[in-house]
């Protein structure tokens, strides 16, 4: 049985029209929107520095104290306006409680962004039919829109993600359906007042620049130019169906001189262990609680980690199947996954021709396997270095990532940064020469893009 809605809670952004369906729902008889309720810069409405009894004050020092007053109104519907960046404290409690309606309100963000622009120019933030709108244009500044774009499309993306999983849903309303009196009817009947047959949006607000944005944007042609630069369809994102990964800390290596060094080993990449050892007393073997205490023993400690080639990290995988994965695993891949490797006690003589062919099998098996397309889970062997690191920063993230290839240069300067004064470099081992066919090169771009991409891996030559 559906529990009826005790609150509501309106997501939405500056100048995307969520004065004037506070000023519609207000209009009701029995539903109060107290404005934005957790706007750091005031308390409900300009000016404001009191809601309900509770003073900014007690608010900075606890939200969730006016998040219960707020919403302890029996018999009544209250609820707010939140935008992305009001108070970041009340989201979750908001966003679990299933009593509280949520609605989204969106703009077409450039319409948001240019009337956000006008109203901070013009101080003129709200308008009637007799005011009269100050006329003025704007500057489009690219970087900054984008990252208004891209904080909102964070936000929007946290909220639908939560109500997914929560398995609630959302009364999604446009910037045009405030005022259509059928939608905020529907809207009030979705609340759960459906004692109330009509519902006229509020006439005290007029659309303060119904002018063509050409009009408004004094630099209009720029403007123009620079969203081509923006992909709305995310047309050249990189699909990602790679399970995430943790932190693997256990795996994590420290050497206590100097002010301490912390290696985030990558699966697959070069083993470090003996040079470590070469520079001091070494350990190993951490939980996260035993981890965060050795970095507080250390202070000015460094912690790095070493990305390969993902040519040669396949290969190095590849290698590992062939010498020291379990035989079941092995025969998953004959049985299943399109490798033809041959049988185990054929193993260790395979001329190396025919080892690149296996390769390249295995190689067209990872592309798979990183896409989600096979039913063996994604091994950290191979697992893509980019979601490796993302593991790690869900812990701790590391201060240096050194490819291999520089870690004759990159390596003493972080040892150096780190105290231990005359450290060598470790060793880089070459990628064989043999790997360097075009059909293998384009074969481990098309598993690993995702790798190339945010590293910047180059083809070998």
């Amino acid at each position: 049985m559906i529990e009826p809605f005790r609150s509501f809670v309106i997501f939405a952004e500056m100048r995307t029209g969520s004065n004037l369906l506070e000023a519609t729902l207000n209009a009701q008889k029995g539903i109060t929107c107290f404005g934005e309720a957790f706007n750091p810069y005031m308390m409900g409405w300009p000016d404001k520095d009191e809601l309900q009894g509770i003073t900014r004050t007690e608010r900075e020092a606890d939200p969730m104290r006016l998040l219960r007053r707020l919403f302890d109104k029996p018999g009544h519907l209250p609820g707010f306006r939140y935008f992305h960046d009001h108070d970041p404290r009340v989201v979750d409690a908001i966003l679990n409680d299933r009593s509280c309606a949520k609605i989204v309100l969106t703009r077409n963000p450039l319409d948001s962004y240019v009337s956000t622009c006008l109203a901070r120019q013009t101080n003129q933030w709200k308008l009637n039919e007799t005011e009269t709108p100050i006329p003025a244009s704007i500057t489009y500044d690219g970087p900054e829109f984008r990252d208004m774009l891209a904080a909102v499309e964070r936000f929007q993306l946290r909220v639908m993600h939560r109500l997914q999983v929560t398995g609630q849903s959302a009364f999604w309303l446009g910037y045009e359906d405030l005022r259509n009196a059928d939608v905020m009817t529907g809207l009030v009947h979705w609340l759960g007042r459906t004692d109330i047959a009509r519902i006229e949006p509020a006439t005290d607000q007029v659309p303060q620049n119904p002018r063509e944005l050409a009009q408004k944007v004094a630099n209009f042609d720029q403007m123009q130019q620079d969203l081509h630069r923006i992909d709305p369809f995310m047309l050249r994102r990189i699909p990602n169906f790679e399970p995430r990964r943790g932190p693997a800390v256990p795996s994590f290596r420290a050497v206590d001189a100097g002010n301490g060094l912390l290696c985030m080993p990558v699966p697959g990449g070069p083993d470090l262990k003996d040079w470590m050892a070469g520079l001091g007393d070494t350990q190993g073997d951490f939980t996260q609680t035993t981890l965060r205490q050795w970095k507080r023993q250390h202070p000015g400690h460094r912690s790095f980690a070493v990305l390969r080639h993902p040519l040669h990290r396949a290969w190095t995988a590849f290698r590992h199947l062939l010498e020291r994965a379990k035989p079941e695993l092995r025969q998953l891949l004959r049985d299943v996954h399109r490798v033809d490797l041959p049988d185990d006690p054929a193993l260790a003589d395979l001329p190396q021709s025919r080892q690149v062919e296996l390769f390249a099998q295995f190689l067209a098996f990872l592309r798979r396997n990183l896409n989600g397309q096979t039913t063996l889970p994604t091994l950290a062997a191979w697992a893509s270095q980019s979601e490796v690191i993302a593991g790690f920063s869900r812990f701790s993230t590391p201060d240096m990532l050194i490819r291999e290839d520089r870690l004759a240069e990159d390596m003493p300067i972080l040892a150096g940064a780190a105290g231990i004064v005359g450290a060598g470099a470790p060793r880089a081992q070459a990628m064989p020469n043999f790997l360097l066919e075009k059909s293998l090169i384009d074969a481990a771009r098309a598993a690993y893009l995702r790798d190339y991409v945010a590293f910047g891996f180059t083809d070998p030559s």
